[in-house]
């Protein structure tokens, strides 16, 4: 037999000595953690404009883990671009377009097709989903300079001027503007008085429920986690990437701290001394802006305070679902869980997690100094508490409204939104956003809350309404959100992965089989593990239930 030959070399890359270097000044000042994955991948992609694959060996290399590890995180998140050994790295500037429903109805496939006139060596476009801001659609993101109804005039103004980064908002209440109106003394009061329990029968009485799109009560969710053994952790979901949702981006550049208050109260009376916030990537101005304000925090409350950590997004759709957001602060591809165990029991670094959207924290100090039958009380149409709706779409004055619960459509847009745009009519209506279904105009006088839309095949989520006329097709919207879906499915999952494509292309058809599709969304809805696939098939079944003279109309 002959013998085999030894390799002289070992298998897998060869590390760069000077890609080791640069790694190790870019991410000099953080601590070596394995949960700092995604971090330090962003200090990458930051400088780089890309991820050079030498340079996440070197990345592998420093945290002690394989480099294929290091390869599915990164190939997981939009948001990073890996970059071979002799391949062309990108362009320096991007500019990113939202073609979610309410840019596409705002004229965001003309401006697209305009943007190829500036695209170069040196600039590069992308389309994108949703990015936050449909109140001000069709939105671009030049660098990570966001420009609002956007052109291609508007665009090119940034790009000559040199504007591209976003700034931390200048009309949020900083610190010392929060603590003049009373502000943190209510969480000094709490830390003083140690009646946590009363505090908790407030949150339960209020009914104040999940702002996030789940809608579980607020009080329970804290009584649980409490009763869980410490120590216990607090995961703040700011990840909204619901097309056509906007609300929490909203709060926060208007009262910051407000929420920062709710959120130390939560901590204090669950018994939680670590906190991590998740934000979308997009919201680089809110980033500085929690950042800058958080570090103040820290400096002139004398307080003991929780350690809080700001985690950065990535690009991934999929990271609004609980267990997916805490795989991701993990430093993990953001993969939903299994369950049980819930997150409440088991949840970040296998503790009991106590998990929250931001809004859900935001409301804390107003309904402790008011009282619960404050928030209670403010509901309509048989419904109880308030309700944040972002508004898109067909109206004159699309924006985050503040509104009774049990609020109908009708009315919102009449006392709220100023009624249609000129020469628009109403046809239909996204309840809460992308996944929560559309609904025509016959059914505009529904009560607006949680558990009203269930039996039309609908629900409210994170009440992100996007308002259609009779200039817009619903087959073309369902189109939009399944391609949507499409691209943000993790893929862990076959009916959610081979599901959402497949559709694409039944809704692609001159004419829908409409037999095929119910089929196809059954099994969706059965065998998804967690809710984009199960809730994806939403507007095609409301297309179909509602809108049937659109199903053999030309896409």
């Amino acid at each position: 037999m002959r013998k085999k030959k030894h390799r002289r070399q070992k298998r897998g890359r060869s590390l760069s000595s000077s890609a080791m270097n640069e790694l190790q000044q870019l991410i000099d000042d953080m601590p070596c953690q394995r949960d700092l994955l995604i971090e330090y991948l962003h200090r990458i992609q930051d400088h780089f404009h890309c991820l050079p694959v030498e340079h996440l060996h070197a990345l592998a290399k420093v945290l002690g883990i394989s480099q294929v590890e290091v390869f599915e995180v990164a190939s997981f998140y939009h948001h990073f671009d890996i970059v071979k050994e002799g391949e062309k790295r990108p362009a320096e500037l991007t500019i990113r377009v939202c073609d979610s429903v309410s840019c596409c109805i705002a004229g965001a496939e003309q401006l697209i097709s305009n943007l190829k006139t500036i695209s170069s060596d040196s600039v590069s476009i992308q389309r994108v989903p949703c990015v936050g801001r449909c109140d001000s659609a069709p939105i671009a993101v030049v660098g990570t300079m966001p420009v609002s109804k956007a052109t291609v005039g508007k665009i090119k103004q940034v790009i000559l001027v040199g504007n591209n980064k976003d700034s931390a908002p200048q009309s949020s209440i900083l610190y010392d503007q929060y603590v003049e109106s009373e502000g943190y003394q209510l969480y000094k009061n709490t830390l003083q008085q140690n009646d946590n329990n009363k505090l908790i029968e407030i949150l339960e009485s209020s009914g104040l429920r999940g702002l996030g799109g789940a809608g579980f009560p607020v009080g329970k969710k804290w009584r649980i986690v409490s009763e869980q053994q410490a120590p216990r952790l607090m995961a703040v979901n700011i990840d909204e990437g619901e097309p056509g949702t906007f609300k929490d981006r909203y709060y926060l550049e208007r009262d910051v701290h407000r929420f920062i208050e709710g959120m130390l109260i939560a901590a204090h009376v669950v018994g939680i001394d670590e906190i991590y916030i998740y934000l979308r990537d997009e919201y680089a101005g809110i980033r500085e802006l929690l950042t800058q304000e958080l570090a103040v925090l820290k400096s002139k409350l004398k307080q003991d305070l929780p350690l809080i950590h700001l985690r950065r997004g990535a690009g991934a759709y999929i990271c609004g679902e609980e267990s997916a957001m805490i795989e991701s602060i993990e430093g993990k591809r953001g993969m939903p869980r299994q369950r049980p165990p819930f997150v409440a029991q088991q949840g970040l670094f296998n503790r009991p997690t106590l998990e929250h959207n931001m809004e859900s924290l935001y409301w804390v100090r107003d309904i402790v100094e008011k009282g619960s039958d404050w928030f209670a009380s403010q509901g309509i149409n048989g419904r109880s508490g308030l309700r944040s709706f972002s508004v898109s779409g067909r109206v004159k004055n699309p924006g985050v409204y503040l509104a009774p619960a049990g609020i109908t459509l009708l009315e919102l847009i009449a006392e709220y939104c100023g009624g249609m745009q000129e020469g628009h009519s109403l046809y239909g209506y996204l309840p809460g956003g992308a996944s929560g279904g559309i609904l025509p105009v016959r059914l505009a006088n529904i009560p607006l809350d949680f558990d009203t839309l269930q039996e039309y095949g609908c629900f409210i989520g994170s009440a992100a309404i996007i308002v259609l006329s009779e200039a817009d097709s619903v087959r073309n919207v369902s189109l939009n959100i399944m391609k949507f879906f499409q691209h943000e499915s993790c893929g862990q999952c076959t009916p959610c992965r081979v599901g959402t494509s497949v559709a694409v292309e039944l809704l692609q058809q001159k004419q829908w089989n409409v037999n095929h599709i119910h089929d196809l969304s059954k099994v969706m809805q059965d065998a998804s593990i967690c809710g984009l696939g199960q809730a994806a098939p939403n507007p095609m079944e409301c297309v179909i239930k509602y809108f049937p003279d659109e199903i053999e109309s030309e896409v």
